[in-house]
């Protein structure tokens, strides 16, 4: 093989793991994001316990 193509045929092997590693980057990514949202819903939603300290406890009285 001529060097040109002994060239080229590395400079595609850099490309292809270059798109392949740009493709893993993209799926993390967007698995990231949307783990990020689903916790992010549950902490809008979040209501601490803190907050219901001062009011009275509303307890039924047994039933005999």
């Amino acid at each position: 093989m001529s060097t040109c193509k002994k060239v080229m045929k590395i400079i595609g092997i850099i490309a292809a793991v270059a798109a392949a590693a740009a493709a893993v980057y993209l799926v993390v990514k967007k698995v990231q994001e949307k783990k990020a949202l689903a916790q992010g819903d549950d902490l809008e939603s979040f209501v601490s316990c803190s907050c219901l300290d001062d009011e009275p406890v509303m307890v039924q009285p047994p039933i005999a």
